[in-house]
C-alpha cells in the first residue's frame, strides 16, 4: 500500500477494475488518512462522493453495518466500484469532495439544484469615480461587495433606489473615458457629470462613501450626518446644495419607515430553515443584514433518504462555495463535520463564521420563521407538481399519446424568403424548460423559401443522433409540419407522438355576427397524425397553456438566432463595399468591440483606435456605417 508523507501531494489511488474482485478488498486496501471516496455503479458512472478523515473506517463502515444512515443500503446495492483520493488535512477532503460533486453530480448526493451565484452590488473604492454595478461573480480585488440578493429584481431595485438618492455615474469606464459631453442622466438630475469633471472629486467621494452606508445598513447614523450637512450647506448660504440634501434625507426616512422588521443588532446573519416531509427535504434561507430581514432564498426540494446534518453540511458547502459570507449562520442543528466546515467557512471570510443552534430569544424565532417559510415552499411546490402532473395527463388523454408528455421537444423554423435561415430546439421537462438541452441549427442545405424541407433538415440532424428521444414532439405549423416531421421520423425507424399547433381562425361565426363587423377569434389548434380535424384545447386551459409556452419559447429562441445571424451578414455585406476591408480586418473589428452591432454604434475615433485599421480606413467605415 502507498504511504502518503506528509510534505506529499494529492495522490489518487487507482484501484484494480478486474470483474471478480470483491469490494471487500477495496476496504481492506483503502488508506488509513484524509481524502474522498468515489463509488462508481456497474456502468463506471459516480453514484456517491463522500469525505473522511480516515478512509478505511468510513469504507469499512457501510460493509459492517455502522452506517445507520437510512440510504447506504440503497447506496451499497449499486455500487460496484470505489476509488479513493487521499489529501494531507480533512478540510481539502472537504473542499475536493464538493468539486467532485459539483462535476459529477451523483445520484445519491444532496445537489442544490439552484446553486448558481447570486446578485451582489459591487463598489470599487480604488477607483477614481467609482460606481455601483449589478454583479454574480465576486473577484478577488478591491472592491466591496453587498448582498447576496435573493433575486435580480430585488438587486435592481434596490439599485435603482440607490442610484436615486446618490446620484453616482452608471456609464462603464470605457464609455466614462471616451465621453465627449454630459449624457442623459446628467440632465434628469441622475448623474453629477464626473466625466466633464462638474463635480470635485472630493465631492463625489463622499457621494459614494454615503452610498457605502445605507447598503451596509448604517443609515440611521447616515441621517444624521447629511442633517449635519445640510445645516453647513445652509449656514454658507449654498441653499441649492441644502435643497438637495434634506430631498436626499426625505428619501431615506421614507425607507426607513418601510422597513418595518427589525430584529436589533448590527450583523450580518443568514438563516438556514429546513422542513422534511418523509424523504424530501426544503432548504430556506433567510437574509438578515444589520438586523433587518431583507429577504430570503429556496431551492428546489430535495428527495433523498440521507442525514439531515449531512444535508445541511452539503447545501452549506455548495452556496457559500461561491456566495457572499455574512457574521453568523443560524441552523437547525449541530453537523457531524462541523469543525472542517467552520474552519473552510473562516479561510473563506478570513475570520470565523460561528455556525449557531440557538435554543431561545430572537434567533430561535428567525429560525422558526425560516423552517416556516420552508414548510409552506414545500407544500406549494408539491401542489404545483400536482397540478403539472395533472396537465401532462390531460394531455395524454385529448391527445391520444402513448406515455406521458414528461420530456417535450418544440422546433421552430425563422428565415426571410430563404435568407439567414435558422431552427431552433428547445425542451420542457415535467412542463418546466430544461436550457441545458436547448439546440439551434442554421439551415445549411437551402436558400429558398421552404419551410418544410428546412424543417426535414432540422429533425434529420436532430434525430440521427444519440441524444435521448422525447416523450412527445411539437412542431410549430400545420398539418403540411406535422407531415415532414411524420416523414423523418419514418424514414429513420422512430416511433414517437408527434403534434402540430398552429394559430389559426376558428369559423364559428354566423351570418347575424359577420353583419355586426364581428371578427372571428383566433384560437390554438393541434393537428395528430392520421386524423383530418384538428383538436381545440380551449376547454382545458392549463393543457392548452403548456403547449402555448413550449411553442412561443421554440419561437422565441429562433427568432433571436435569426436576428443575430441577420445581423452579421448585413454587417459583413456592408463591409464587403469598402476598398481594403477583407477577412482579416473584418475580424480584427469584430474582435475589438466585441459584435457588430458594437461596431455599427462606434464613433469615428474608436474606429481609428482599432490596430491595423488607421484613420483613413476609418473614415471609410464610419461613412459607410452612417449611410446606412
Amino acid at each position: 500500500m502507498h504511504i502518503l508523507k506528509k510534505a506529499e501531494p494529492l495522490l489518487l489511488f487507482e484501484m484494480p477494475m478486474q470483474e471478480n474482485i470483491a469490494l471487500k478488498e477495496k476496504m481492506t486496501s483503502a488508506p488509513r488518512s484524509p481524502g474522498v471516496y468515489i463509488m462508481q455503479d456497474a456502468q463506471q458512472k459516480v453514484i456517491y462522493v463522500g469525505k473522511a478523515n480516515d478512509l478505511k473506517s468510513r469504507i469499512s463502515s457501510y460493509f459492517t453495518g455502522r452506517d445507520t444512515r437510512p440510504m447506504a443500503p440503497f447506496l451499497m446495492a449499486r455500487v460496484d466500484d470505489i476509488e479513493f483520493i487521499t489529501t494531507a488535512t480533512e478540510k481539502e477532503a472537504l473542499i475536493l469532495e464538493n468539486n467532485l460533486i459539483k462535476k459529477n453530480r451523483p445520484r445519491y448526493n444532496v445537489i442544490l439544484r439552484d446553486d448558481k451565484t447570486y446578485y451582489h452590488l459591487s463598489l470599487d473604492p480604488a477607483e477614481k469615480y467609482p460606481r455601483l454595478q449589478l454583479v454574480r461573480k465576486r473577484l478577488h480585488n478591491t472592491a466591496l461587495y453587498f448582498g447576496p440578493y435573493p433575486s435580480g429584481l430585488a438587486a435592481r431595485e434596490t439599485l435603482r433606489f440607490v442610484q436615486q438618492i446618490f446620484p453616482l455615474r452608471t456609464c462603464r469606464n470605457r464609455d466614462f473615458q471616451l465621453r465627449a459631453r454630459p449624457c442623459l442622466e446628467y440632465q434628469i438630475g441622475r448623474c453629477l457629470a464626473p466625466c466633464k469633471n462638474l463635480i470635485e472629486e472630493a465631492a463625489y467621494r463622499k457621494l459614494a462613501e454615503n452610498a457605502v452606508s445605507f447598503l451596509r445598513g448604517q443609515r440611521r447614523e447616515l441621517v444624521s450626518d447629511l442633517r449635519k450637512q445640510m445645516e453647513e450647506a445652509a449656514q454658507d448660504l449654498n441653499y441649492e446644495e441644502a435643497a438637495r440634501l434634506r430631498d436626499r434625507i426625505g428619501a431615506l426616512e421614507h425607507a426607513l419607515e418601510r422597513q418595518n422588521v427589525d430584529w436589533g443588532g448590527a450583523e450580518d446573519q443568514d438563516v438556514l430553515g429546513v422542513y422534511a416531509d418523509g424523504d424530501t427535504y426544503q432548504i430556506c434561507i433567510l437574509f438578515v443584514r444589520g438586523g433587518k430581514l431583507l429577504g430570503s432564498k429556496s431551492f428546489t426540494p430535495v428527495k433523498t433518504k440521507a442525514d439531515v446534518g449531512e444535508i445541511i453540511s452539503s447545501v452549506l458547502q455548495q452556496y457559500y462555495d461561491g456566495s457572499n459570507l455574512p457574521d453568523e449562520i443560524i441552523l437547525p442543528r449541530n453537523l457531524p463535520d462541523e469543525d472542517v466546515i467552520a474552519e473552510w467557512l473562516a479561510d473563506k471570510k478570513t475570520k470565523k463564521v460561528p455556525l449557531t443552534v440557538p435554543q431561545r430569544g430572537a434567533k430561535k424565532a428567525l429560525l422558526d420563521m425560516a423552517c416556516a417559510n420552508a414548510r409552506e415552499l414545500l407544500a406549494s411546490d408539491q401542489k404545483k407538481e400536482e397540478q403539472k402532473t395533472a396537465t401532462m395527463k390531460i394531455l395524454q388523454e385529448k391527445l391520444s399519446l402513448t406515455k406521458m408528455p414528461r420530456r417535450i421537444e418544440c422546433y421552430d423554423i425563422s428565415n426571410i424568403s430563404g435568407k439567414n435561415a435558422v431552427g431552433s430546439m428547445v425542451v420542457f421537462q415535467d412542463g418546466e424548460s430544461d436550457k441545458s438541452g436547448y439546440r439551434r441549427f442554421r439551415i445549411k442545405a437551402m436558400d429558398e423559401p421552404d419551410d418544410y424541407g428546412m424543417m426535414r433538415e432540422v429533425l434529420t440532424r436532430r434525430f440521427t443522433g444519440s441524444d435521448p428521444l422525447p416523450d412527445l414532439v411539437v412542431v410549430d405549423g400545420g398539418k403540411g409540419q406535422l407531415n415532414a416531421a411524420l416523414s423523418v421520423l419514418s424514414e429513420l425507424k422512430i416511433k414517437m407522438d408527434v403534434v402540430g399547433l398552429a394559430k389559426e381562425e376558428r369559423a364559428y361565426l354566423t351570418a347575424k355576427n359577420k353583419l355586426r363587423g364581428k371578427t372571428a377569434k383566433s384560437e390554438d389548434r393541434v393537428y395528430l397524425p392520421r386524423r383530418k380535424d384538428a383538436v381545440y384545447l380551449s376547454s382545458r386551459p392549463a393543457a392548452l397553456s403548456l403547449l402555448q409556452r413550449v411553442r412561443d419559447e421554440a419561437h422565441r429562441f429562433a427568432l433571436r438566432y435569426h436576428h443575430k445571424l441577420k445581423q452579421k451578414n448585413d454587417f459583413s455585406s456592408i463591409l464587403d463595399t469598402i476598398s481594403g476591408i477583407g477577412r482579416e480586418r473584418r475580424k480584427l473589428l469584430l474582435k475589438h468591440f466585441g459584435s457588430a452591432r458594437q461596431v455599427q454604434n462606434a464613433s469615428l475615433p474608436d474606429l481609428q483606435k482599432v490596430p491595423g485599421i488607421g484613420k483613413e480606413l476609418a473614415g471609410k467605415i464610419y461613412a459607410a456605417l452612417t449611410q446606412r
